[in-house]
């Protein structure tokens, strides 16, 4: 069974009931929850949802992509793809898809989104897509050793681990949370 809006917005609701202090800045993208449908289709505008994924390696290190389009560094993720069935499996399968990190060796942190970021995408006409935003949510995942292997060139134009400083630094404060999120899967 694929996401479905009703999933979007339970996670939306968890992120929330986590970080109520973030309420008034998604106050847009929790009205359009509301009023639209079919979230998950990147064909729905002006907002549609995409996931992001933070693997932190033994506590010190982030892994961070390159971005081709965006041209800049960023934690890896995507759109989602109709055979997604949850959006933490399609974080997940985006790391894995971009990275070329074997999955079996990644261990989600929490069920519950780390970030939700509410953002706007210019137009892209080669893609017949007008300006718009994603609605990205994001989850922590862990690793012992995890080893970067092929990349997605037509997505991303490298693949590194980061100390947490410099991720910091290149992301924003979503890296700390990465860390600090308490665990909640068992």
């Amino acid at each position: 069974m694929s996401i479905s809006d009703s999933d979007i917005s339970g996670a939306f609701s968890a992120y929330l009931e986590r970080y109520p202090d973030e309420a008034a800045q998604l106050s847009e993208p929790m009205r359009l929850l509301r009023t639209g449908e079919n979230f998950t289709s990147r064909r729905t505008f002006p907002m549609h949802v995409t996931v992001g994924a933070l693997l932190v390696r033994n506590d010190a290190e982030i892994l961070l992509v390159e971005h081709r389009a965006y041209g800049i560094t960023l934690q890896p993720g995507g759109h989602l793809e109709p055979t997604d069935t949850t959006l933490i499996d399609a974080a997940v399968r985006e790391l894995t898809e971009e990275t070329g990190l074997d999955p079996g060796k990644v261990v989600p942190a929490s069920p519950t989104p780390i970030y939700i970021e509410y953002g706007q995408v210019p137009a892209r006409p080669a893609k017949d897509e007008p300006e718009h935003y994603h609605l990205d949510i994001g989850y922590s995942f862990t690793t012992a050793q995890a080893d970067i292997g092929d990349i997605q060139e037509s997505e991303v134009t490298g693949a590194a681990w980061y100390p947490l400083a410099v991720a910091e630094r290149l992301v924003g404060p979503r890296i700390a949370r990465a860390i600090s999120a308490p665990a909640q899967i068992g």
